[in-house]
């Protein structure tokens, strides 16, 4: 078994937050169908990677997974008797380390536009436990973006429309290439969701005069104002690493703010 394919298979499904039972072959007692230590994931209903032996074997450790996601226990261990338990020829016995892997609630965080404070707030955002999703009409901008499974890129004609895929507990950043491209976005955003977090980057006056178009596009008083602009945390430089640190701070007080009010 390739050792660091199985490590990278395992860290990309965490970083999906995915659940997934991963089952390792830990004693082996005469005749067994696979070396002592051999790996594999089970995803859903398959094997996504590796084997510890084929066959019934693994239907079997397939079976035992599916079973395993719906109990309480992170481990099990399971010794069979290959001829007695699986109905194989072979007299051995072997046993098996189920270990539980379950997705964690995601934060999921999307930011309209792939400027450049986009790209610098994008390479601080997939350090943390993060499903973040990056949506602008240039693909140039988007495909100068980093790769990683944490990251979804979206190339729309229409930005806004993306809206309507995006979890009701997402976080919404605009920070598109211009007021004018911001506005469209924001005022579906305002109209139709109910985003936890809804920010804009942008100065103090740039929000009075998106609270007036918004108001003149027929949003109530009250909605035309629920959006954060400007948005960080009041410190550092115009460097857009550090406006970018300054938007995690707030992002993150925000995200600790909110769960304290739902417990």
């Amino acid at each position: 078994m390739d050792s660091l394919s199985y490590h990278q298979k395992t860290l990309e499904l965490l970083n999906q937050n995915s659940n997934f039972v991963t089952v390792t072959l830990t004693s082996v007692k005469g005749s067994a169908p696979q070396n002592l230590g051999a790996k594999m994931i089970v995803y859903k209903d398959d094997i996504l990677f590796g084997t510890v032996g084929g066959g019934k074997v693994e239907a079997h450790c397939i079976k035992i997974a599916k079973e395993i996601l719906d109990t309480s226990d992170n481990q099990l261990s399971f010794t069979w008797n290959l001829q007695k338990d699986i109905g194989m020829t072979c007299g051995g016995e072997v046993s098996f380390l189920f270990e539980k892997h379950i997705c964690s609630q995601l934060w999921n965080i999307a930011i309209f536009g792939a400027g450049h404070v986009s790209q610098a707030l994008t390479r601080l955002l997939i350090n943390l436990n993060c499903k973040l999703t990056v949506v602008d009409t240039r693909k140039e901008w988007l495909d100068k973006l980093p790769h990683d499974s944490k990251l979804t890129q979206i190339h729309a004609d229409n930005p806004a429309e993306v809206l309507k895929e995006l979890e009701v507990n997402t976080f919404v950043i605009l920070m598109t290439k211009g007021h004018s491209s911001d506005v469209p976005v924001l005022e579906e955003a305002l109209r139709t969701y109910q985003f936890p977090y809804l920010g804009v980057i942008g100065s103090k006056s740039k929000r009075n005069v998106m609270e007036k178009e918004l108001l003149s596009l027929g949003l109530p008083n009250e909605r035309a104002r629920e959006f954060i602009c400007p948005i960080g945390d009041d410190f550092g430089t115009n460097d857009p690493f550090e406006i970018s640190h300054s938007i995690i701070a707030q992002l993150i007080r925000e995200r600790e703010r909110l769960s304290l009010s739902s417990d």
